[in-house]
């Protein structure tokens, strides 16, 4: 398999703002691609650059191999886009809307019935395909907006934050769909403020910041690149500034911070921090309560690497 999107020295400016600065990225064929990024990266421009929604200044985009443009509906058909805002006709009931946007590219009618037979099957909503969307609940509506978008089968699918403000149980099912989505052979964009998901169903993971591509790779790979190792929280009801500044001298530990009977220690690399650092204590005669240690999250490598939050990052984007 080779890539499906090729993007190369990409320039965006609006005006005196550069969105995307000379950007460089690649998306392989059956992957879950997971494209991350603070307000103002970049990350939505990236996108409708990808689908020749935005015209740009400089570099190039190609899709499935061929340079992408606004009139190449041959390539277009075979892109499912889910974005952010539920975009599906509330006169349609849940049935019409999905037929109706399978019929965008399926002319075929005996195929468009099973494809969007398929699609309710998929996103579980048997029980709802003669409903209004405003009869539908938050999740169920994020489930039909999902199946509008995929129902003709596409081999790249562009989904901007779908699980936002639903329910676990409705997250679930989304995740799990996008999954066997991806196992059924689509190459899958995935956008999104959740970390968890990102960790959880992404094969690869790109950072963009002020319109560049700051990290890229495997979540293990991310989690590599930065100085955050792993943190041990160790309740301690006293603790001299001496014992402190020992444990600061101990190997890989970089940070150390105590208060309110909480020890918290910050390490970078090392297999067995935790162990070492129990020696400390049982040799001081130091006694303890809890102790609990934390690998490094994927939003450890966001803040590092960018400076913010995911989750604090406002969920509008260039």
């Amino acid at each position: 398999m080779g890539k499906i999107i090729e993007i190369e020295n990409l320039v965006k400016r609006y005006k005196d703002l550069i969105a995307l600065d000379h950007l460089n990225l690649s998306v392989e064929e059956g992957e879950i691609f997971g494209l991350l990024g603070p307000n103002g990266s970049g990350k939505t421009t990236a996108i409708n650059c990808i689908l020749a929604l935005l015209y740009f200044d400089k570099g190039s985009v190609k899709v499935m191999g061929k340079e992408m443009q606004p009139d190449n509906y041959e390539i277009k058909k075979q892109i499912g886009v889910v974005l952010q805002n539920v975009a599906v006709f509330e006169e349609l009931t849940v049935q019409e809307n999905i037929d109706y946007f399978c019929g965008l590219y399926i002319q075929d009618k005996k195929l468009r019935k099973q494809y969007v037979e398929e699609a309710i099957v998929f996103s579980g909503l048997e029980d709802f395909r003669k409903f209004y969307p405003k009869k539908l609940s938050g999740g169920l509506l994020r489930r039909l907006n999902i199946a509008c978008g995929i129902a003709h089968k596409p081999r790249l699918i562009i989904m901007d934050e779908p699980t936002v403000a639903v329910d676990p149980q409705s997250r679930n099912r989304i995740l799990e769909g996008i999954q066997k989505l991806n196992q059924e052979g689509a190459t899958i964009i995935y956008t999104s403020h959740y970390m968890e998901e990102v960790e959880q169903i992404c094969s690869r993971i790109a950072i963009l910041d002020k319109g560049h591509c700051v990290a890229l790779g495997t979540k293990e790979e991310l989690k590599s690149m930065i100085k955050t190792g792993e943190k041990i929280h160790i309740e301690i009801s006293e603790l001299q500034e001496i014992q402190m500044e020992e444990i600061r001298e101990l190997h890989h530990v970089y940070q150390v911070d105590y208060r309110e009977g909480m020890l918290e220690i910050r390490c970078s690399g090392g297999k067995h921090n935790l162990v070492h650092i129990l020696d400390y204590l049982g040799r001081q005669e130091i006694s303890f309560g809890r102790v609990y240690a934390e690998l490094p999250t994927l939003n450890d490598v966001f803040l590092e690497i960018t400076g913010k939050e995911l989750r604090d990052s406002a969920e509008k984007t260039l």
